[in-house]
């Protein structure tokens, strides 16, 4: 007689909707994660009335209307809207690229005809790319010489830690534009934070959800497999199967977070983008501004990105020809576990935003017997 109907591994999003919903069905869950808090990289920590996003910014926008009237059921959110700002070597401008954007960094451009003019006069110069064999010669293509090398270039070396001829070309497969003074990252009509922060949307998915904190599912695997009917699996995907066929690689990510008594204001957005290469951090949040906090000290957060290694935390696939050939083997294996099914951003070794994981836990087969 087995103890549950679904183990869960990983109190992330994926699981942790996933859970809240098999329950609701009247199923027994045990959720296992091997942090020791809830949450996955959404986990918000509150540190002197500021709720600091732990592991980067999350932004939730949606086009979704379904998602969007479920997310809230567990938070309300507020007004925010993502307006990042970049720093090229002490130049600043706004993201995503706008007229703002391009009045800034051509001081003779004032309309939109103009931008357009200025930007295919630079793309003029690469029309003889017709296949990009790599990022540089897709950015060029894409944004003219101007745009890529001072908002983009610098910023993907170091994301990916190749330089711009080693990045495969479909990382960059579109590079939006806008000609309107709007400096909105997201086009969806849906954006904000949640009240509060995260986590306590965690508490609520998972109230009533039996939960063991601190526990690694792989190193107790054959005990905690046998309690249960089946196993959703919210892990590495290669870690699963013992990095059988080899390791898929990932970019990981290193976050100082820094305390600033007695400072209210450190740099007047909730997210700094730096685009040259030699500053070894890519961004700096503060995080106050993601809830407009009035309090007289601020956390920022310097994020550096690194080549992912085992003991590291994994945050974006990379999906170059090796890895997702290798993926597609590990998918295949993946397939061949009657009983355990693969989900999530690490279960997939796809990327995926907040709102496609929630459409997809709600979707999933499991819950729609």
């Amino acid at each position: 007689m087995k103890t549950y109907d679904f183990i869960v591994v990983g109190a992330g999003l994926f699981g942790s909707v996933f859970a809240h919903e098999a329950a609701r069905q009247g199923k027994s869950c045990l959720v296992v994660e091997r942090r020791k808090h809830i949450g996955g990289n959404c986990y918000t920590k509150n540190v002197n009335g500021i709720n600091v996003h732990w592991y980067g910014a999350h932004i939730f926008h949606t086009s979704d209307e379904a998602v969007w009237e479920y997310m809230n059921r567990f938070c309300r959110f507020n007004h925010y809207v993502n307006s990042p700002i970049a720093n090229y070597k002490g130049q600043l401008y706004n993201l995503p690229f706008n007229m703002n954007t391009f009045c800034k960094l051509w001081p003779d451009v004032h309309t939109p005809d103009e931008a357009r003019a200025r930007i295919a006069q630079q793309q003029a110069e690469f029309a003889d790319i017709t296949e990009p064999r790599n990022l540089l010669e897709q950015g060029m293509k894409l944004a003219g010489r101007d745009i890529f090398e001072k908002l983009v270039k610098g910023y993907s070396e170091k994301q990916w830690g190749r330089h711009a001829e080693q990045i495969p070309a479909s990382v960059l497969r579109r590079l939006p534009m806008r000609f309107t003074f709007n400096n909105n990252y997201f086009d969806d009509p849906h954006q904000g934070i949640p009240i509060g922060g995260y986590t306590p949307i965690f508490d609520k998915l998972l109230d009533g959800v039996e939960v063991q904190l601190g526990t690694d599912f792989l190193a107790h695997r054959n005990v905690l497999t046998a309690m249960a009917d089946r196993i959703l699996f919210t892990g590495p995907l290669d870690a699963y199967f013992n990095y059988r066929l080899g390791h898929l690689d990932w970019r990981s990510l290193r976050f100082d977070h820094q305390l600033k008594r007695g400072m209210d204001n450190f740099q007047g957005n909730a997210v700094f983008n730096f685009t040259d290469a030699e500053t070894p951090y890519t961004r700096i949040l503060e995080h106050k501004h993601f809830e407009f906090g009035q309090q007289p000290d601020t956390v920022v957060t310097y994020e550096y990105p690194s080549e992912w290694k085992p003991g590291d935390e994994p945050f974006y696939p990379v999906n170059d020809a090796r890895n997702e050939a290798l993926a597609a083997d590990y998918r295949k294996m993946a397939a061949s576990e009657p009983n355990v099914s693969f989900g999530g951003r690490l279960g997939e070794y796809k990327y995926y935003d907040m709102d496609i994981t929630v459409a997809q836990a709600l979707r999933h087969p499991w819950l729609h017997e």
